[in-house]
């Protein structure tokens, strides 16, 4: 059985819960955002864990926005509970979670970055390739630890005509260049699972 404790466990129980965002909830970030951030929110902008939510958010209306806009048939345009899926993920994802260390020559510092941070990363890698969207993504494996092996996993959608091995090689690769420009985590493997094939992109010109 999964312990709840765990960052693996808490998602189904805590996805909503606005402690993630520090007292603020994914619906709230959402009509901010269609505010265009306006008056600004003080307690909002100076939450990490809000920042790396309204990130994924501004791509995932971005994304859903275009997909609305494209005139193919052959697909719909997605459902509003898979969209409220993502932002619930969203939510979950962005709270802070475990302390990931980083070296520093001098022996009194202390530097870290939070696993939240690592997710937001991930997502925004996964993100960055035009026929994906990415649903969900994991850290497996003790990241408080330098040197563990850790895992990361992805849910995606492809976009309908897209060659589904070549778009997880992408994401995939995307991935791993991001972690390894921006982390120290020794990444053993990035699994990438196709959640649905739903998108139609649209056509040069």
């Amino acid at each position: 059985m999964t312990d709840p404790r765990s960052p693996e466990g808490s998602a189904d129980f805590d996805a909503l819960d606005p402690a993630n965002l520090d007292g603020h909830t994914i619906e709230e970030l959402s009509t901010y955002l269609d505010a265009e951030r306006t008056p600004t929110n003080f307690s909002i902008e100076s939450s990490p864990g809000c920042q790396i939510a309204l990130t994924a958010l501004e791509r995932l209306r971005d994304l859903t926005a275009h997909v609305l806009e494209l005139q193919a048939a052959a697909e719909p345009a997605p459902p509003d509970g898979w969209v409220h899926g993502i932002m619930n993920r969203i939510a979950v994802e962005a709270r802070a979670g475990r302390d990931i260390p980083i070296t520093h020559p001098a022996p009194s510092a202390h530097l870290t970055m939070t696993e939240g941070a690592v997710r937001g990363m991930v997502r925004a890698a996964g993100d960055s390739v035009p026929e994906v969207i990415v649903g969900r993504c994991q850290l497996d494996g003790d990241v408080t630890v330098p040197g563990e092996p850790i895992t990361v996993t992805v849910d995606i959608s492809v976009a309908w005509g897209e060659s589904i091995p070549l778009a997880a090689d992408r994401a995939r690769e995307a991935i791993r260049q991001q972690l390894g420009k921006h982390t120290e985590l020794n990444i053993l493997a990035v699994h990438v699972n196709i959640q649905d094939v739903r998108f139609t992109r649209a056509t040069p010109g």
